[in-house]
């Protein structure tokens, strides 16, 4: 398995987490209310979370969805990184999704690279 499969299956397993905590856990509620966000808004993280893990999913089957998905969660993660520092969390606190996002950016680089 190349290092790319790794880092693409290693999100995806990822974002399968974050997404469904997202969705039902009563610490994400309270963090998403910390961050002064909806629950509409905190519902559609949620979602894409998971719809961006499944679209990790199709590396074997489907380069251009995987990049696309990767893309998003890289868009997501930018704007939560952008909301944490917003809110004036540390850079330690926000550094997950800074992470996720420069994660996320580098598969989509990787894919480029190798179309």
């Amino acid at each position: 398995m190349k290092l790319l499969e790794i880092l693409t299956y290693f999100s995806a397993i990822s974002f399968f987490f974050f997404g469904i905590t997202c969705l039902v856990t009563p610490h994400m509620k309270l963090e998403f209310t910390r961050f002064g966000l909806t629950t509409r808004q905190r519902q559609l993280t949620g979602v894409l979370q998971l719809i961006g893990a499944a679209g990790l999913l199709f590396y074997q089957y489907n380069i251009v969805v995987t990049m696309a998905a990767a893309a998003g969660l890289s868009l997501l993660m930018l704007l939560g990184f952008y909301v944490r520092l917003k809110i004036k969390d540390s850079i330690y606190q926000s550094s997950p999704a800074l992470i996720y996002m420069l994660l996320n950016a580098l598969i989509v680089f990787q894919i480029w690279q190798g179309l």
